[in-house]
């Protein structure tokens, strides 16, 4: 396992973004916490992710690589519309899906629905190159204190992931839940 700052990551992007199709499972900062990702579409890698976080079967969420692809891929109406105008932001979207073979069934446990955001992150940008959606979800163990700080990082998820991606502490709570698939949209606790 890697950490990589910024710039490291900057000069080996390419190189990263291969590991990404291949099946890494890596660490990245966000506009909130340090998540915990991999390639949406990569059943087996989903697969490490939810050995390693101890989730087997709550959906997880994705960072879409465009506000188009959420659209293309995701049913939008008017007040979809307006959170999606919101983003990147601190959003997760939960949509219901046009396509369930967009993603690999074991992210959202084969629902029809997925949570989707675009987080206000200069890593975001960098991952919106690889034109995939990349699982977002907290890097902890469930049940655990999110990751802002190598500090808080456990021991199992650090030995796993092949990379990390670190810029300092992080001191923001995670991302707001909007349930879009009502009548009315819903704000949902954490």
């Amino acid at each position: 396992m890697r950490v990589l700052n910024k710039d490291e990551f900057k000069l080996e992007k390419e190189k990263l973004f291969e590991d990404i199709k291949e099946g890494a499972m890596f660490i990245y900062p966000t506009d909130t916490v340090y998540g915990i990702g991999c390639d949406a579409t990569n059943f087996k890698a989903v697969k490490k992710i939810r050995e390693t976080k101890e989730r087997y079967i709550r959906p997880f969420s994705v960072i879409a690589p465009s506000k188009e692809w959420i659209r293309e891929n995701c049913i939008v109406d008017k007040k979809a519309e307006q959170w999606i105008e919101k983003l990147p932001g601190p959003y997760t979207l939960i949509l219901k899906l046009k396509d369930k073979d967009v993603i690999a069934p074991n992210v959202n446990s084969d629902m029809d629905t997925l949570g989707v955001r675009i987080p206000k992150h200069w890593f975001t940008q960098e991952l919106k190159k690889l034109d995939i959606p990349i699982v977002t979800t907290s890097a902890n163990i469930i049940g655990e204190a999110f990751m802002t700080s190598m500090d808080d990082l456990n021991r199992t998820i650090k030995e796993k992931v092949d990379f990390i991606i670190y810029e300092g502490e992080l001191k923001a709570k995670p991302s707001q839940i909007i349930d879009l698939t009502k009548e009315e949209a819903e704000i949902i606790k954490r």
